[in-house]
């Protein structure tokens, strides 16, 4: 398969709709790029998938970008993140084309994670998939050898957000309850990180709920500085990432049913088109 070698969109992609907050934050920051989101949300979620699946989908995804002349790809999924980026960075990228790059979500959050806690406790609220990797806890040793991550999986949440409940009373009681575990847990937790792009949409019940004095970290402003910075070390890269301020939105599902379901996730009104990736 021939790939262009021109200037193309920023890939991202996510699972289904969690991405869209990864999106936001970085074209908040980087207005300027053109961006092309893909969900996978047919096969969504990948949260309680095992780790060849993922892989497996991810890879897929990756391949329909840089087909559709994308230079770099931003996987804005903790779950694909966690199970299938350092697959498709080491065995995959050297045999496609070297020159191209797929970044992920924890990487950024982690770099920055050493800065925002003062006890050196962390909290990780994410999908099941993404805590048993333990992702979070590997990448913050490497960086951070002195902070300690405790993990909760919150398997109810997506669902919740993405039936439109985020704002009912059971919302409410799934919050509650896994903050409470996570600070049973390690009462010496002063930052939590919301390890999976749905969860900011849960943000004021999440502030509600949680101790006084603990920070609790959402992940697109962090991605999105990240890249900037990852732009400047990386200007080679730059060059490839085409500039006309577009975004393309594209589905393995239904575009009518994502652009009903973005609404929870983007301020304004989106045009949507099919993809197919198992081809």
């Amino acid at each position: 398969m021939e790939l262009s070698k021109t200037a193309g969109p920023i890939g991202i992609f996510d699972s289904g709709y969690g991405g869209l907050t990864i999106l936001h934050g970085i074209r908040q920051l980087l207005p300027e790029y053109d961006y092309l989101y893909m969900g996978d949300n047919a096969r969504a979620p990948y949260g309680s998938r095992s780790f060849d699946v993922v892989y497996e989908f991810t890879r897929e995804a990756v391949m329909k970008f840089f087909e559709m002349g994308c230079q770099l790809v931003i996987l804005g999924c903790n779950t694909a993140s966690a199970k299938a980026l350092r697959s498709i960075q080491q065995n995959d990228l050297p045999n496609i084309d070297p020159r191209r790059r797929v970044l992920g979500v924890i990487r950024p959050t982690a770099e920055v994670i050493g800065s925002l806690t003062e006890s050196r406790h962390v909290g990780v609220l994410a999908t099941e998939g993404t805590i048993k990797s333990e992702s979070y806890n590997l990448e913050i040793a490497k960086l951070h050898p002195d902070i300690k991550v405790t993990g909760i999986a919150c398997p109810l949440w997506v669902p919740i957000i993405e039936a439109g409940e985020a704002d009912s009373p059971g919302a409410e009681y799934f919050v509650n309850k896994r903050l409470d575990e996570l600070m049973r847990r390690d009462p010496e937790i002063d930052t939590i990180i919301l390890g999976c792009t749905h969860y900011p949409l849960l943000m004021n019940k999440i502030l509600k709920h949680v101790e006084r004095g603990v920070r609790v970290v959402p992940q697109g402003e962090y991605v999105a500085a990240s890249l900037k910075d990852y732009f400047k070390r990386h200007p080679e890269m730059d060059k490839l990432c085409s500039k006309h301020g577009t975004v393309r939105y594209l589905t393995t599902e239904n575009p009518q049913k994502f652009k009903e379901n973005a609404r929870l996730f983007l301020p304004n009104e989106i045009k949507v088109e099919k993809v197919s990736l198992s081809e």
